[in-house]
């Protein structure tokens, strides 16, 4: 499962009404190779599911993530940060052994 925490909760939202989506809308998340850890975060909204994708919804918040990608982030939160030390979304992925100093990209 991939969890939300409140303040992405918020900011998804507030995301979601900026670009006028309606609900049918879900935010995707996804890993592709790249970055300077071997591997990036993608976040993206997305009205279809496929056949093979998992599907989550924690607080409201409807997450869909492919196969593949779920293997990397079985586990993770996605959490937003507005403070001094950076501002956006952010994942707290449990599998990740190795996170690069910018928070964008991990290894396993």
């Amino acid at each position: 499962m991939i969890t939300v925490s409140d303040k992405a909760k918020v900011k998804v939202e507030h995301l979601m009404q900026e670009a006028h989506l309606d609900d049918t809308y879900r935010l995707r998340a996804s890993v592709a190779g790249g970055g300077c850890s071997g591997l990036s975060y993608k976040l993206d909204f997305d009205n279809e599911v496929k056949p093979m994708d998992q599907e989550f919804e924690d607080k409201g918040v409807r997450v869909v993530v492919d196969m593949k990608s779920f293997l990397y982030l079985a586990g993770t939160q996605l959490d937003f940060s507005d403070g001094l030390n950076g501002k956006g979304f952010f994942f707290d992925n449990p599998n990740a052994s190795r996170t690069c100093g910018c928070g964008e990209s991990f290894s396993v």
